[in-house]
Order: structure tokens, then C-alpha cells, then sequence
């Protein structure tokens, strides 16, 4: 019984420790994108997440990702396979955020990026030609940006600074630029690197909740946690039940009888000392057992007494070619070597306690 108990605490405990390496895929509410590994988002066990991954939500549904010393930013796409996630300003005005970006304290990069000059321009001079940021500028003052090279021509400007600036796409013509900048920002990372995975259509994330390595899991046959689950509770959990099952049902018979030799010995010995009276045999000897009907079971596994699929001695299953011993009257059948070893200690049916009648037994 110890060892059933142990087999099945195991057996809990396995279920409790990679049932929590399950990390489905999540959103906002609103967004077209999953949300999954690398990142996390508030709802998911903290294992289900890279470090510098994590997102929140808006109250209308709306992802944000918290850069380090650059505030936060609105995510409108994800790309697993590239690694790149498309960020935008909530207040509209990204150029504003790009003077002050700074990345280093966090695991993204810019995916492209270009150098841009900034500049002060009255109003009156920004021509048709050039394209003036609007969220910067002023009916006085327009804040342009353009390529170094062709600020150097705008002398009736001021400059403002030269900046590195991420894009989303770079341009083949690197001599003439200029932009709004009111596209999104496009950053990427490298770890961790889970491309591979994505490629051959697979997740990736952590071995389990304790461990850091990065591995790709199957997202058909769930996560991770739950294939070693399954892969343990196949090869060692389930025959381990199966086996103390069965030492256990042996155990319970080994006990019965002991227990009743136990009380046939006591009656022996309580009717010894009376020299007058004759010791009655309690079993029946092998030739009487022989005379009680014994068949081989067949493929139909069809018995001749009492339709039943279970021996209720040794409480194993009765199988093709099993020889089978009925009791005349009752019909109850056992496998013969059960009843047989039962017979010679008892004279009864073990079942019904019934004995065949002498008319029977003559037969």
C-alpha cells in the first residue's frame, strides 16, 4: 500500500511541476499580434518571459513596451521570425522621442538606421522642396530633417543636431534625404536568438521554470512542461502504478489465505484433544477435484458457469487458453490452479460458500 501511495504522490507532482512550464500565447484584447515568448505580459508566470521583455496594457488594449531612460512606447506589431518589434509614439510625435532615444540599458537595437540632420528654418524660407516635421514646427519656426550632406547646402538654416535615427527601411539614395520621421520605430534584438525556431515553425522558451536555456517545443503538442510530462508519465509513472497495483492485489490474496490457514489450524487444534470424536478433513482430496468440470478457455474467452472476466481469487483476468475449474450446482468458475489449492484447504465454493450436493458428486 506504501508504495501505491508513493507512486501516486509522484505521479501529482510531476503534473504540479510542468503543468506551470505551460506559457500559451496572450494579447491585450485588441491587438492582431500573439504575445509569447520572448516577452510576457502581466497575466503570465514570469518564466514565460525573457528579462527586458516584459509588456503592459492599456485600458483600451493596447500594448506598451517601457524602454529604459526612453519612456514608453505603443507596440503595434511583433515579428517573431525577423526579431523586430514596430513601436509608436501614443502622444503622435516620434520625432520628439528620437532626440532623447537611448537603448543601451535595454536588449533591443535599431534595425536600421541612418544619420539625420536637424534644422531651425523660418517658415518663410521651407519651400515646396523641403518637408517640415509638424509636430516640432510652428507658423514661425519649421524643424526639418534631411541628409547631412544637404544641410550643408540649407546655410540660411540653422542646425540643430546630427543624430543617428532608426527606420523602418533603409533607402538606396543616401545623398539627398529628408523625412518627417513620422513613421514607426523599428528595433530588434538578438537574444535570445529564437529565429531558428520560427523558421521550422516552432516556439521557442525556457526547458522549465527553473532553467534558462532556450529550446524550441512543437506549439501543436503544447508546451515544453507538458511533452516531459507526458514523456514521464509514460515511461515511468504509469508502469510504476501498474506495477504496484498489481503487488498490491498479490499482497491482499497472500493475506487472505494466510489468514484463513491461520483459523482452519486453530479449529484443528481445538478439536485434537477429543480422542472420541473424529477429525473431519476440511478440503477434498485431488481425486474429488478432478471430477469437477475443467476446460481451456478459447479465443472467446466464454466460460462455462457464471459469465464473469475475472478470477475472484487471484483477481486477475481470465486469457485465451487458461484452464478453467467450475464448482457443480453454483457454476461459479476460477482459474483451476486457484480453486484447486483453494479446494484442498476448504470444501465450499469460495464464493457463495455453497458445497456441492452428494447426488453431484456421485455423478
Amino acid at each position: 500500500m506504501g508504495i501505491l501511495i508513493v507512486t501516486w504522490v509522484l505521479f501529482l507532482l510531476f503534473l504540479v511541476i510542468y503543468a506551470r512550464n505551460d506559457c500559451p500565447a496572450s494579447d491585450c484584447g485588441y491587438n492582431s499580434f500573439s504575445i509569447r515568448f520572448p516577452f510576457n505580459v502581466g497575466q503570465q508566470p514570469q518564466n514565460c518571459g525573457y528579462p527586458g521583455f516584459d509588456l503592459s496594457c492599456t485600458w483600451q488594449g493596447i500594448p506598451i513596451l517601457s524602454l529604459p531612460y526612453s519612456g514608453d512606447f505603443y507596440v503595434r506589431d511583433i515579428n517573431y521570425l525577423t526579431q523586430e518589434i514596430q513601436l509608436y509614439d501614443p502622444n503622435g510625435c516620434l520625432p520628439r522621442r528620437l532626440f532623447n532615444l537611448n537603448l543601451s540599458s535595454s536588449p533591443f537595437m535599431a534595425a536600421y538606421s541612418r544619420n539625420y540632420t536637424f534644422l531651425s528654418c523660418s517658415s518663410d524660407l521651407v519651400t515646396s522642396n523641403l518637408t517640415a516635421i509638424d509636430c516640432l514646427s510652428n507658423s514661425t519656426t519649421s524643424i526639418v530633417a534631411i541628409s547631412p550632406t544637404l544641410a550643408r547646402a540649407m546655410n540660411m538654416c540653422a542646425v540643430l543636431v546630427t543624430l543617428p535615427i532608426p527606420i523602418s527601411w533603409p533607402n538606396e539614395n543616401e545623398v539627398g534625404f529628408q523625412s518627417r520621421l513620422d513613421g514607426d520605430l523599428l528595433l530588434s534584438w538578438d537574444l535570445p536568438s529564437c529565429s531558428g525556431c520560427e523558421a521550422k515553425g516552432e516556439f521557442c522558451g525556457f526547458a522549465n521554470s527553473t532553467s534558462r536555456e532556450v529550446i524550441c517545443f512543437d506549439p501543436v503538442t503544447g508546451s515544453r512542461g507538458l511533452e516531459i510530462f507526458r514523456i514521464i508519465a509514460l515511461s515511468v509513472v504509469i508502469p510504476a502504478v501498474s506495477c504496484s497495483v498489481s503487488l498490491y492485489c498479490y499482497k491482499c490474496v497472500a493475506d487472505m489465505r494466510a489468514r484463513r490457514l491461520q483459523g482452519e489450524n486453530n479449529t484443528a487444534a481445538t478439536i485434537a484433544p477429543q480422542p472420541t470424536t473424529a477429525v473431519a478433513v476440511a478440503g477434498l482430496d485431488d481425486s474429488t477435484i478432478e471430477t469437477y468440470e475443467k476446460v481451456v478457455l478459447g479465443e472467446s474467452r466464454r466460460l462455462p458457469g457464471f459469465a464473469d472476466v475475472t478470477c475472484p481469487i487471484c483477481l486477475q483476468d481470465y486469457r485465451p487458453k487458461d484452464a478453467i475449474r467450475c464448482i457443480p450446482d453454483c457454476r461459479h468458475c476460477f482459474h483451476a490452479d486457484c480453486i484447486d489449492e483453494w479446494l484442498r484447504s476448504n470444501g465450499s465454493c469460495p464464493v457463495c460458500r455453497n458445497s456441492p450436493s452428494p447426488a453431484t458428486l456421485n455423478s
